[in-house]
């Protein structure tokens, strides 16, 4: 591979393959805010979504040779190993303990929203293509890609059928793509 200040896809996969020290750090410094941003986004503590990304890029490194060109993309790849990691991290049983034990004056200031400070990634534009999905399906969304329901789950917790949910969320996901696409 020549020196270059940016790589294809096929170099970037190539060169994890390769174990190429380089290259993996070039994807950190290039894709780390991104999947901060959706682990972030899912875990909502800055402390736990740093401690989610430093095990994503493990995965990554440890995983590539698993990653399949014909499936899909090497960063959505990488994106949904970031959301469900970060959901493991959200159902582990020390992430509840630790929540549990929390202070209950710090609960006060996490749950105001002016006083929360978030960093917000977004280079997908996602979260504005999210926005333009009609409420129902922004909701399933929300509760399945961010705080890790699974279909049942959303189905109780919004009192729909498990059909209408399944058909919301593959609704959403087709006009997702159509608007990512432009």
């Amino acid at each position: 591979m020549a020196a270059a200040s940016t790589y294809t896809e096929a170099e970037l996969v190539q060169g994890l393959k390769a174990r190429n020290e380089k290259i993996f750090s070039y994807l950190y410094d290039h894709y780390s805010p991104a999947l901060y941003g959706v682990a972030l986004k899912v875990i909502a503590d800055e402390t736990t979504a740093g401690d989610v990304l430093q095990e994503v890029f493990v995965k990554i490194w440890r995983s590539i040779d698993k990653y399949d060109a014909t499936k899909g993309r090497l960063f959505t790849w990488m994106l949904n190993i970031a959301r469900n990691t970060a959901i493991d991290s959200l159902r582990s049983k020390a992430y509840k303990l630790d929540q549990k034990i929390t202070d209950v004056d710090n609960l006060a200031i996490l749950n105001e929203p002016q006083l929360a400070i978030y960093l917000q990634v977004d280079h997908l534009g996602l979260s504005k293509a999210v926005e333009r999905l009609q409420k129902e399906q922004r909701t399933i969304i929300d509760l399945a890609y961010y705080k890790g329901c699974t279909h049942e789950e959303i189905s109780k917790a919004l009192d729909i059928p498990l059909g209408t949910v399944k058909t919301r969320m593959r609704n959403a996901i087709m006009q997702l793509r159509g608007l990512l696409k432009q």
